[in-house]
């Protein structure tokens, strides 16, 4: 009987470690699930609220972007070489100017950060004068028979007196 007592005992410690590893692990299956339905629910939730009004936000503003960086390549690629790297480097630089200017004020419209929005007001501002130095270096340094043909003048004949 004491046999049978100690034996029926050591059976159920057995059986009871073997049911609480099993509790266990169910418990920690359900957690797990649940922490992963949860996870589930949020991602579906974010998914739909930008498919709606900040998916079309984001569309339009990305377009802009890239429509200003596209504009920019192609004007850079009309640029002829010249020969002359200040010119050519001044030539280059003002469509890139302008994409920065385009690109800052497309994050006017639709960046949300002031801190990128201030930044975005001090490029457009830097940028354009700097455009306008260019422009009026290139001016300056203008081959003769271009700005003859721009603005005819009356010849006086003092050319070489300049």
């Amino acid at each position: 009987m004491i046999i049978e007592r100690e034996t029926s005992q050591i059976a159920r410690r057995f059986l009871a470690k073997r049911l609480n590893g099993a509790i266990r692990l169910l418990i920690a299956a359900a957690v797990a699930l649940t922490i992963l339905s949860i996870g589930l629910v949020r991602a579906g939730v974010q998914s739909e609220s930008l498919t709606d009004d900040s998916q079309l936000t984001a569309d339009a503003d990305w377009s802009e972007l890239i429509a200003s960086m596209d504009k920019m390549h192609m004007a850079m690629q009309k640029v002829a070489r010249s020969g002359n790297s200040d010119m050519d480097f001044v030539r280059l630089m003002l469509p890139h100017h302008q994409a920065a200017i385009d690109m800052a004020k497309t994050e006017l419209l639709y960046g949300k950060d002031p801190q990128m929005r201030r930044l975005a007001q001090e490029i457009i501002t830097d940028q354009q004068s700097e455009i306008e130095l260019m422009e009026r270096w290139l001016k300056q340094r203008e081959p003769a028979s271009a700005k003859e043909n721009q603005t005819p003048v009356a010849d006086s004949g003092n050319r070489d007196q300049r």
